[in-house]
Formats: structure tokens, C-alpha cells, sequence
């Protein structure tokens, strides 16, 4: 049985994995201009689940695979379904929607202007050649070294934090009971 040589292999997968990288890339920048450019609230939530599963996919290609789906189950999945919810509560219309002036209007795009010169300031001087990630290699992104990491190095801020989403539950169900 012939076998393709390896190098040509390797340069077939390095192609998809480029291929990939771009596709997310123009996906997850699409939907997330389409999140800020919705007039429909709901539009944009569902943008914003398209913008996660692009970003997900970022992480696939990263190997870290727990990351993903940490992404896809805690944000694309229980996140976007209280926003959806809370859209749907909240019975936005056009009529309960006050009028924007147009004062307002121009002095949020020049906000946004001056982040982004802010941005590409700060960014302008970064070096970014000479790095590379690991595209489907070694044991970064595994959940197995996540672990080693996290209950033996981060053990102490691990319980703490457990301790404060406990604290937080328990004042939600104070807050919450009827007298």
C-alpha cells in the first residue's frame, strides 16, 4: 500500500488549519459588527451565539478543547438563553424606545473613535513575528495539566472563589424567599 510522503501531509494540514483560522476569524468579526449593528435585540443575541461558536472554534484549533466547551456550554448556551429571556420579558418596542439625539449619537461614535486610536496606539509597537502558537501540538490546552494547575498551584484562590459563588447563591435565596 503506498502512503503519501509526510511533508506533503503536513503541508495539507497546516493549509486547512490556515483555511480554519481564517474562516473563523472573518465569521467571528462579521457576527459580532452584525451584534452591534442589529436593530433587533434578539438579531443580536443570536449574532453574539455565532460570535462564541466562531471563538469556540478558536480554541479548537488552539487544542484546548476545554476551553471550548466551556465556551460553547457556559456562554453560547446558558448566558445567551437569560439574555434571550430577558429581551422576551422586557417586551422592548419602538414606541417604549425614547429618542436618541443626534448630539448623542455623534459624541458615542467619537468615543468609539478615540478607543480605537487609543487601541491601535497601544498595539502599534507590539512584536508578534517572532511568536507562534501551537496549532495541534503538545499538551497545552488539555484539561489534564488544567487540573494539575488548578488544585495544586491555584488551590487557595480555587476554594475561595467556590466560596463566594456559595455566598452569592445563598444571598440569591435570601434576597428571593417570599416573607
Amino acid at each position: 500500500m503506498l502512503r503519501p510522503p509526510k511533508r506533503a501531509n503536513s503541508r495539507f494540514t497546516m493549509n486547512i488549519t490556515h483555511i480554519l483560522f481564517w474562516f473563523l476569524s472573518v465569521l467571528a468579526l462579521f457576527s459580532a459588527l452584525m451584534v452591534i449593528t442589529s436593530r433587533n435585540p434578539i438579531y443580536s443575541v443570536l449574532w453574539l451565539i455565532v460570535t462564541f461558536f466562531s471563538i469556540s472554534g478558536h480554541y479548537i484549533l488552539l487544542n484546548a478543547q476545554f476551553l471550548a466547551i466551556v465556551n460553547i456550554i457556559v456562554y453560547a448556551g446558558a448566558i445567551m438563553v437569560l439574555f434571550l429571556f430577558v429581551i422576551m420579558l422586557m417586551n422592548l418596542s419602538k414606541t417604549a424606545e425614547p429618542k436618541k439625539n443626534r448630539w448623542l449619537k455623534l459624541a458615542g461614535g467619537l468615543a468609539g473613535g478615540c478607543l480605537l486610536l487609543v487601541l491601535v496606539a497601544a498595539l502599534r509597537n507590539t512584536e508578534i513575528k517572532g511568536q507562534l502558537a501551537q496549532v495541534n501540538e503538545g499538551d497545552i490546552g488539555l484539561i489534564k495539566n488544567l487540573g494539575k494547575e488548578l488544585f495544586s498551584t491555584y488551590v487557595v484562590p480555587f476554594e475561595i472563589s467556590s466560596i463566594l459563588f456559595l455566598s452569592a447563591m445563598v444571598g440569591a435565596v435570601v434576597i428571593g424567599k417570599k416573607e
